[in-house]
């Protein structure tokens, strides 16, 4: 590398930009080209949060049928409605 190559690549640190908390919650990572996006990803099937009081019996009924409860739960409401 010449002195030409490394004066024209060197840049300033006093120019660099100000690594705020702006600029990172706008970073992105990355594993060479690929971004790499953080969290699940987007379903197109996507569900919304909701508060609903159910019968202490109802939930315990579905909770004993182990990991997943939730989903079955759905499952369930779903074929009631006919969806």
């Amino acid at each position: 590398m010449s002195e030409k190559d490394i004066t024209k690549s060197w840049k300033d640190p006093d120019e660099a930009p100000s690594l705020d908390r702006d600029w990172f919650a706008r970073a992105e990572i990355r594993d060479g080209d690929k971004v790499v996006r953080r969290g699940r990803p987007k379903s197109d099937n996507s569900k919304q949060a909701i508060s609903l009081r159910l019968d202490a019996d109802v939930v315990e009924w579905f909770k004993q049928s182990g990991s997943g409860w939730q989903t079955r739960m759905n499952e369930a409401l779903r074929k009631m409605a006919g969806l």
